[in-house]
Parts: C-alpha cells; structure tokens; sequence
C-alpha cells in the first residue's frame, strides 16, 4: 500500500514536470493520469508480466500510458472541455486525444518508469511492513 503512494506521488509530479519541461505548461489532470499510470505500470509490467522481455513490458506500458491518456481525455476535453491537449494535427489520432507518436513515445519511457518502480522494490527502510511495525 506504501508503495502504491509513494508511486502515485512520483508519477504525479514527474510527468507534470517533464511536461512543464516540454510545453511550457501543465495540468493538474496529468497529476492524476501520472500517478495512476505509474501505479499500473509497477502492477501489470513490472509484477505480473515478471520474465518477460523489456519489450514485452514497454508495449505493455505504451497500451497503459496511452488507455489512460484517452480516459481522462474523454473527461477533461471532450466531457470538461479544458481543452488542456488536442493531438488531431498528428498522424493516427483517435479523436485528438491519443496518437500513434505519443504512444511510441510511451514505449521508450516505460523504461524509467518500469527502473523507479524497481528501485522502489529496494528500499525496504521505506517500504517494509517490519519496519511499520517497529
């Protein structure tokens, strides 16, 4: 449970800084859809698809990251209209809302996010249930 918080939080404030980083702007709506990616990501690639080749698991990561993406598109522009991103001027878009460049984009970083979720595994200090205990 730790760990899930702990993920949510850093995925919550990652992907709204890189896209600060990128966009010169964000929304809190990627707070959200950071967090819950990151969560998923740690629970479908990194544990139950455990053996399974990196590029298994970043396909795997492109589908979440981009499903997740679509989800609170449909709400916060189609639904809400904040219109906080619009991706019909690229190629493969599904209602401006997911592209086929993004989610290729996902693919490649499935790999830091699968490494955070895997150092998150190392620190038993932070994570163990004997050390909540004490």
């Amino acid at each position: 449970m730790k760990k899930n918080a702990l993920l949510f939080a850093t995925g919550g404030s990652v992907y709204p800084m890189l896209e600060i980083l990128c966009r010169g702007h964000t929304d809190l709506s990627m707070s959200v859809a950071g967090g819950i990616c990151l969560c998923l990501i740690d629970r479908i690639c990194n544990r139950s698809m455990k053996g399974k080749c990196l590029a298994v698991k970043c396909c795997a990561g492109s589908g979440i990251i981009t499903s997740v993406e679509f989800a609170i598109g449909l709400i916060v522009n189609v639904a809400w209209k904040q219109d906080v991103w619009d991706y019909s001027h690229l190629p493969l878009n599904i209602m401006g809302q997911v592209c086929l460049p993004f989610s290729i984009l996902w693919f490649l970083i499935t790999i830091p996010a699968l490494a955070v979720c895997n150092l998150y595994d190392k620190i038993p200090f932070i994570l163990s249930k004997r050390h909540m205990a004490k």
